[in-house]
């Protein structure tokens, strides 16, 4: 018995599913110690290697994790549809700077492109069969890939940037297998990552992106993949440089055998140069999403890689939902050939408003980050005191804990859409509620 919740169960299988009922609907809580195997199992009637399989299925699943003799417990983030747990309650009349979306107002209109996309979609219907990606996408695509010197590959089409980057994990890795990953880093791939039964290795980031002996180290630790964000690194705002790009691809020689994943989400809102590593790893994945310049309810995303990494995504993708829709994808070229956004311009509007409340913060001795894309990350030295004392001026801010493993709290703001009359008084309540602190990284 857990509070007043009591699993049930008689079967590995239905043991879990009694666990992970409770934690969606709230009954067990983020953080919940679960019962010892041995003490469940004797409450159960079960054998202990039943409760084993059990928490092993959790685990697998990202409702749990196990830290040997302190037992296993609710993750902090479970892998769970009954409820959002990270969600930022904004009250009335508090200015959400917490949400990491695009300003709707740089955003295209859709109607035309879809317009377009639905009258070609008349004289040229796709049915059961017919190839899964665009082909006027594909060219578009790749031109602009050969653009940045991403290496040659072939392409595939997928629901968004963490729908590709969950099919080519789940394409080369099994279940235990270790992750690098950024830290801080997107929060959601931090959830995705361990719900695939996958363990994550924390990489710190400066802001010329992952620390070249970080990834060094895990690698040699055993990791198997490797996922880095080009530019507009979120929370951080980091771009990988030139100069960081070919430490990386030097360690990346060492460790050949490895799966490299790339993430370009900022593509179209960032003015900063690409300095791809795609190529320096013999299984790779370059992902390239629309969400951030053209809309996040588009759910496109570009994926370049390997012929044995396209092909493995293509063939999972084919039996589950087939392809993403054609209509989208002829809209999104739409949007491309008709030049409904001005990339220079989108990024000239995101870059004034982080370099302000940039300099508004350092004018009163705060430390913070945020080199391209919509966020800025603020280092500070009580993460839940930070929130509060924000949300009590009228601020809400993200708190760190949803981007970091090992890495120092911190706050994130989302600018995208801050008006230049908000920076001075914003600038001056983060002043107030993390006091000023001396230039430091946020490693």
């Amino acid at each position: 018995m857990l509070g007043g919740y009591r699993i049930e169960g008689r079967r590995a299988a239905e043991i879990a599913s009694s666990v992970e009922r409770a934690v969606g609907s709230g009954e067990l809580e983020p953080g919940q110690l679960l019962p010892p195997m041995r003490e469940l199992a004797v409450e159960l009637g079960v054998n202990p290697n039943t409760v084993a399989a059990a928490y092993r299925i959790l685990r697998e699943r990202g409702v749990i994790e196990t830290a040997g003799r302190r037992g296993s417990r609710v993750r902090p983030r479970p892998a769970t549809t009954g409820r959002e747990y990270v969600r930022v309650d904004v009250p009335e009349g508090v200015r959400d700077v917490a949400s990491g979306n695009p300003d709707p107002a740089l955003l295209p209109s859709l109607a035309e492109a879809f317009a377009a996309a639905a009258e070609q979609g008349d004289r040229e219907p796709v049915l059961y069969g017919d190839e899964p990606v665009e082909p006027e996408l594909a060219r578009i695509a790749r031109a602009a890939l050969d653009a940045d010197s991403v290496p040659e590959g072939p392409l595939a089409v997928a629901f968004g940037s963490l729908d590709a980057i969950e099919r080519v994990l789940a394409a080369h890795l099994k279940p235990g297998d270790t992750v690098a990953v950024e830290d801080p880093g997107w929060g959601s791939l931090l959830d995705l990552i361990p719900a695939l039964g996958l363990r994550m290795a924390p990489v710190a980031v400066d802001d010329e992106g992952p620390l070249a002996d970080d990834v060094r180290r895990a690698l040699a630790a055993g990791a198997r993949a490797l996922i880095v964000t080009d530019r507009a690194q979120n929370p951080t705002g980091a771009v990988v440089s030139a100069a960081r790009a070919r430490a990386l691809r030097a360690v990346l020689e060492e460790y050949p055998q490895i799966l490299l994943i790339e993430d370009d989400h900022g593509h179209g809102i960032v003015d900063l140069p690409l300095h791809p590593l795609a190529g320096a790893a013999r299984n790779w994945a370059f992902v390239r999403s629309v969400a951030k310049a053209y809309g996040p309810d588009l759910r496109l995303a570009v994926l370049t890689g390997d012929p044995v990494t396209v092909d493995r995504v293509h063939g999972r993708q084919r039996l589950g939902p087939g392809w993403v829709s054609r209509l989208v994808q002829r809209a999104v070229v739409r949007l491309w050939s008709d030049g409904a956004l001005d990339p220079t311009a989108v990024a000239a509007a995101y870059g004034h408003r982080r370099d302000l409340l940039l300099a508004a913060l350092a004018e009163r001795g705060v430390d913070a980050h945020g080199r391209s894309g919509l966020n800025v990350w603020i280092p500070v030295p009580d993460e839940t005191g930070a929130v509060a004392r924000l949300l009590h001026a009228g601020w809400a801010v993200a708190p760190g804990a949803r981007f970091r493993m090992n890495a120092p709290p911190g706050i994130r703001i989302t600018v995208s859409t801050l008006a230049p009359d908000e920076i001075t008084p914003l600038a001056h309540a983060v002043a107030t509620a993390v006091g000023p602190a001396p230039a430091r990284s946020y490693v």
